[in-house]
Order: structure tokens, then C-alpha cells, then sequence
């Protein structure tokens, strides 16, 4: 089955994530589904676009966002872009579709008074989780590491000697991050507790639970938010607003574009100038307050 070959490219060729693989997987099979129930087959092999049309005509009815509508869409364009490249098909159906309109979201990052307040006046907890929380926050916002890289750092990415990170991002891209002297600090307070935590056995990762498992996401995402919810109001608190936060106060303090590209891991420019446009408004606090012009 072609869609089984499509996996299979998508998880050894491009090397993309598990999870990313198996969202792929469920776009196509919901649509595989949908053309049985419709029009009688579930081969995606020989649609057309009449019949994907069919598709997100029934997407949109159903009331979710047009942003998941076209996430569906532009994985079953990628199904038959991998057809056109092995030869099953000659014209790609979905070749001149356009995505639907969605609503710009304009991600606030936090502001350098609400890190100082939390990275120097909220009181952590003693013990392990405490420390192991105000090191995940410290490790978010002076690195911009995704939330899957930090659940997935292992003891042999961490060079406490030489005060660095190597992280694994998308692709399997590797890249290394320098740490602060805090956050360094922080490391060997935390790799001491977690020696207690786990006792006798061998576990590679760097972040566990208080019961000595490998920490998730949905847990590392909870973290954020709780005590981000003690010094702002923003409706967005999460670990990508702090990853966004990291990239935003860099370049308000004089980092190049190009020089943040690399520290977070994006393969082109394009990907880190969405962060420029809190820059540009601080640049413009800067220039209104300054400029002679301004002042008569």
C-alpha cells in the first residue's frame, strides 16, 4: 500500500519525528476513510481533486479551524508529491490548491521584568521537583530549545566542563548551545538530587519525575504554566512563548538574526524573522524616545 511506502519514506528518508510521522499517518487514513464512506474506495492513488475538494468541504462543515483543515491538506499534498517522485502519478491533484485563510496569531513573548520576577523573586520549592523546575525554566529561556529537545536531552548531551549543550532537533540536526553560569550551576544541583531519585538505576535522561521516570510533555508544559500564571497575565504561557521570549530579548539586546537562527535550530532565515517584529516595536520605543526630531 502506497500510503505504508509514504511512512516509511517520511520516518527513513526525512527522518522527521515519530510524532509527526504518525500525524501524517492519521491525516491519510482519515481521508482513505472518508473516500469509502463517499465514494465507495479508500485508494488514495487515483483521486482527483474533485474528490479531495469533497474532503474539505466536509472538514469545514464540521466546524473545526481552518488552521487543522489545512494541516490535513498539506499532508495529503505531501502523500501525492512522494507519488509524482516514485511514478505512480503524472498530475498532482492538490498541485494548485490554496490553503484556507486563517487568523494571524501574534505570540507575545514574556517581558524581561516578568523573567526577572520569576527567574529571581518566585520562590521554588526545596527538594527535587523545585530545583528540577526553576532548571527547566532556566534552561528554556537562556537556550530556546524546543519542549521535545528538553524531554529528550540525555546525560551525554550536558558538558558541564565545558559549559555547553548538544541538542538534537528536527531532522536529527544537531547543534550546540553555550550555558550560563547559572544555569550551570543549577545542572549541578539538579544531576545531585536526580542521583537520589534514582538510586541504583541507569537511566539516561537528564529530566525524570519525583518517581524517577523520564519526564513528558504534557507535564513539562504544566510546569510552565503554573508558575509563569504567578508573574503574568498573558493568555499564552507555555514553553514555546518562553522559547519565543528567548529569540525576541536576544534581539532587542543586539543579537543578529542570523546568530539566533543558529541558536535555535531553524534550517533558513525565514523561520526566525517572525520573531523580529517585537525588535522592530522595541526599536521604535527606542527611536521615538531618542531622536532629536522628537523632542521639539
Amino acid at each position: 500500500m502506497s500510503i505504508s511506502s509514504f511512512i516509511a519514506y517520511l520516518s527513513l528518508e526525512k527522518k522527521y519525528a515519530v510524532n509527526t510521522v504518525k500525524a501524517y499517518e492519521n491525516d491519510l487514513l482519515e481521508f482513505s476513510e472518508f473516500c469509502r464512506i463517499t465514494f465507495g474506495e479508500n485508494s488514495l492513488d487515483n483521486n482527483s481533486y474533485s474528490e479531495a475538494r469533497t474532503w474539505i468541504v466536509h472538514l469545514v462543515n464540521t466546524k473545526i479551524s481552518n488552521r487543522s483543515i489545512n494541516r490535513k491538506v498539506a499532508s495529503l499534498k505531501a502523500y501525492y508529491k512522494f507519488l509524482l517522485k516514485i511514478g505512480l502519478i503524472e498530475i498532482h491533484p492538490l498541485a494548485k490548491h490554496k490553503a484556507l485563510k486563517t487568523p494571524k496569531n501574534i505570540e507575545i513573548p514574556f517581558s524581561e521584568a516578568e523573567m526577572e520576577n520569576m527567574l529571581n523573586h518566585i520562590p521554588f520549592p526545596d527538594g527535587f521537583e523545585g530545583i528540577r523546575d526553576k532548571l527547566i525554566i532556566e534552561l528554556f529561556y537562556s537556550t530556546g530549545i524546543r519542549r521535545t529537545e528538553l524531554v529528550n536531552l540525555t546525560l551525554k548531551n550536558i558538558d558541564l566542563i565545558g559549559g555547553s549543550l548538544k541538542v538534537l532537533g528536527k531532522r536529527n540536526k544537531e547543534r550546540i548551545i553555550p550555558l550560563l553560569h547559572p544555569v550551570l550551576l543549577l545542572f549541578k544541583n539538579y544531576l545531585e538530587l536526580r542521583n537520589d531519585i534514582i538510586s541504583n538505576q541507569t537511566i539516561d535522561y537528564v529530566f525524570l519525575t519525583q518517581k524517577g521516570d523520564k519526564i513528558y510533555e504534557t507535564l513539562v508544559y504544566r510546569i510552565i504554566n503554573h508558575y509563569f500564571s504567578l508573574v503574568s497575565s498573558k493568555v499564552k504561557k507555555s514553553p514555546h512563548i518562553l522559547r519565543h521570549t528567548f529569540a525576541t530579548h536576544l534581539l532587542n539586546n543586539g543579537a543578529d538574526l542570523n546568530s539566533v537562527k543558529e541558536l535555535l535550530g531553524h534550517s533558513s532565515l525565514a523561520s526566525t524573522q517572525v520573531y523580529t517584529h517585537n525588535s522592530i516595536a522595541e526599536l521604535k520605543k527606542v527611536h521615538l524616545a531618542s531622536h532629536p526630531r522628537n523632542k521639539k
